[in-house]
């Protein structure tokens, strides 16, 4: 993300001007625009035009500002969908009608706000900072199915997906097999080669059960060489393969856990993430007294100072109820004012959707609170 103009402080009203610059930007944009937020960008809108032999339409360019009333993202498109109403004078849309504006890659836009809290001003941080990007590419395959991803420090995205029916190893339908097999990992082979900039990305990971992963790296060498791609031939050395439980998307935490890859990606957001997860876990189960989850008994841990690292996902930030908002945005400064350390997880992030099976907030505590254990506790706003 791209910071142009910035006019506000901490707590108070004001505006930033920005210009996403690829697909995790746009998340960045979908997790910081709220109700009741007024939105600058351009759009374009169809009107009539009369030549005198009937009537024509044309599409103008429109400079327009609306007070937001719905938010919505389209992922895989990249867009964001803003509804909202015109507060613009303007001659083809009257002031106050509603009107959609659309967001998206390469296109400044304008926030302005009447109370940027903390989350706001961090998120801004944490889009406009390169060296945040986890900035992995992996391929989970096995037998007849692979997934590319592209894997940033707030997004999870599945670029490709490629099935495949192979024929049975043994009996008549064998000498097909080895056919269909080179097919399948030449289609994935394409694949890499389409979605993965090695300008950008660090580390391309092969996982899977079984063969197939170990399979793919050998053709992925081999076909690279043959066809002179000099991309993958340049960078074999930013190639791992690595065991997974499965080919599906949810096998990417057992990967970004692995040491291997951990190493590759150790200053980024998402190592962080994954590190505070697995460390949770493993409390939770050595030490249960000092690790908890759920609105009630996080709060209730912050209360009496014992956080020592929060876990929260920004899914509980995007809410329209201003209130609970202020509350966890209260609760994240309080734990940082106090010495401890919070992260807030993208629920567009595999970690994050791990965190959001457990409510979507967790605490690591200093100490152990035996007294809060077997409580019932609601979180109240």
């Amino acid at each position: 993300m791209k910071l142009l103009h910035q006019s506000f402080v901490k707590n108070g009203e004001g505006e930033v001007k920005l210009v996403p610059e690829e697909a995790e930007d746009m998340w960045h944009a979908y997790n910081l625009i709220r109700e009741g937020d007024r939105v600058t960008a351009t759009t374009f809108r169809k009107v009539s035009k009369d030549s005198g032999v009937g009537a024509e339409s044309e599409r103008v360019k429109l400079k327009l500002t609306i007070a937001v009333e719905g938010v919505e993202f389209d992922p895989e498109g990249g867009v964001i969908r803003l509804k909202g109403k015109n507060l613009t004078e303007n001659e083809h849309i009257k002031l106050g009608a509603y009107h959609t504006l659309e967001l998206e890659c390469g296109r400044a836009f304008t926030v302005a706000k009447d109370g940027w809290d903390a989350l706001d001003v961090e998120r801004i941080r944490q889009a406009c900072d390169p060296k945040l990007s986890a900035d992995l590419a992996a391929v989970l395959i096995t037998e007849g199915l692979a997934q590319v991803c592209l894997v940033g420090s707030s997004t999870t995205l599945v670029r490709a997906k490629i099935e495949t029916n192979l024929p049975r190893k043994r009996g008549a339908s064998a000498a097909g097999y080895d056919k269909a097999w080179d097919k399948f990992l030449g289609a994935v082979f394409e694949a890499v080669a389409r979605h993965v900039d090695w300008g950008v990305v660090k580390c391309l990971v092969i996982a899977g059960p079984g063969f197939a992963k170990d399979s793919f790296r050998t053709f992925l060498d081999a076909e690279a060489v043959r066809r002179d791609f000099r991309p993958l031939i340049e960078n074999r050395s930013r190639i791992v393969v690595a065991q997974a439980s499965s080919a599906y998307k949810g096998a990417l935490k057992e990967v970004l856990a692995l040491p291997a890859i951990a190493a590759q990606i150790k200053d980024t957001k998402a190592a962080r993430e994954v590190s505070a997860l697995r460390e949770f876990y493993e409390t939770l189960g050595a030490d249960p007294a000092r690790a908890f989850y759920g609105p009630g008994h996080v709060l209730a841990a912050a209360e009496l100072g014992a956080i020592q690292t929060l876990l929260i996902s920004d899914k509980l930030f995007r809410v329209n109820d201003v209130a609970k908002r202020k509350k966890y945005a209260a609760l994240v400064e309080g734990v940082e004012a106090a010495g401890g350390e919070a992260l807030v997880f993208s629920s567009m992030h595999v970690s994050g959707e791990q965190l959001n099976q457990l409510s979507g907030i967790a605490a690591s505590l200093r100490f152990p609170l035996p007294e809060l254990e077997d409580q019932e506790l609601v979180e109240e706003v």
